[in-house]
């Protein structure tokens, strides 16, 4: 389900919209760049203090809060961008600082942006909708590329009235946004849209690090794969950073190797084998054995190279 955003007339999208954001990260800062030029005032949490202010410095008609329990009181519809399941399940049910449930609003509405597990999202939301609200999962892909671009795939999971009632915030934060199913089903599409990502990646890499060892430049080699049936957004991209040697991180190592494991956890649960995604999350095992885990995932090469 795709459908483009946008007001009658000249009004922002989001104009007089309140919008709580927890989770100031890589990706979380342009999104709320976003939403704040879409005409939503923000209210913001990020566990770096000093970070929310100097975005709300920034932006101007962002207010920060100390706590996600804050976050909810002040809003009936917030979003968390968070790195991991632990840091979702700390924000939403944590005590120190208060998390969500303990200042949520009756008929508020929780969105899940990050990558999180498929069964605990479905536990966050049974606890959301024991509290008085209502939630969805819509993790996205793009990277900070897509995030400042607004240009993020959105894979979301909930009933249908939640997701209508998220729509018009997820319009403003991405451009192809689509509901999966029910609560969870976001997570899954996202962690099948990882295990393509990562493996991918290791093709790339190893391509990459085999023609030049074998006497061929990896730019031209992607010059030359460009239009084929090889070709890809990874080859392009990421590709382009492991010709350069450049891997200012826009997805991180360790984030990569945390979306490997969640596929091969759901893996577990459902019962199926995933050889190829036990042996890429060796890999990056070992780019962060490496010290390496900080850096873009197109660092994937480094290995091969050194």
């Amino acid at each position: 389900m795709d459908a483009p955003g946008g007001a009658p007339g000249n009004a922002p999208p989001l104009a007089g919209r309140s919008i709580g954001f927890i989770g100031l990260g890589l990706m979380g800062r342009p999104m709320c760049r976003n939403l704040s030029a879409a005409g939503a005032a923000l209210i913001v949490q990020n566990r770096t203090r000093a970070m929310a202010e100097a975005l709300a410095a920034e932006l101007g008609r962002v207010q920060v809060v100390d706590s996600p329990a804050a976050v909810a009181a002040a809003t009936d519809l917030l979003i968390a961008n968070l790195a991991d399941t632990a840091a979702v399940e700390q924000v939403l049910l944590g005590e120190t600082p208060a998390g969500v449930l303990s200042g949520l609003r009756p008929g508020a509405l929780v969105i899940d942006m990050g990558t999180t597990a498929a069964g605990a999202t479905r536990r966050f939301a049974e606890a959301v909708r024991a509290a008085g609200g209502d939630y969805v999962d819509a993790p996205v892909s793009g990277g900070v590329v897509g995030a400042e671009a607004a240009s993020l795939t959105i894979m979301a999971g909930g009933s249908v009235a939640a997701f209508e009632r998220a729509l018009p915030v997820l319009r403003t934060l991405g451009a192809n946004i689509t509901r999966c199913g029910e609560v969870g089903a976001g997570q899954v599409a996202k962690i099948a849209n990882q295990m393509i990502v990562g493996l991918t990646i290791g093709a790339v890499a190893e391509a990459l690090a085999l023609a030049r060892r074998g006497g061929v430049d990896p730019a031209t080699l992607r010059q030359a794969l460009a239009g084929g049936f090889a070709d890809s957004r990874i080859l392009a991209l990421h590709g382009k950073r492991m010709a350069e040697g450049s891997f200012t991180p826009g997805g991180k190592v360790v984030t990569q190797r945390k979306d490997m494991q969640l596929a091969l956890d759901l893996a577990a649960e459902v019962g199926i084998e995933l050889p190829g995604v036990a042996l890429n999350r060796e890999l990056w095992d070992r780019m962060i054995e490496q010290g390496w885990g900080e850096l873009d995932h197109s660092a994937l090469i480094k290995l091969y190279e050194d």
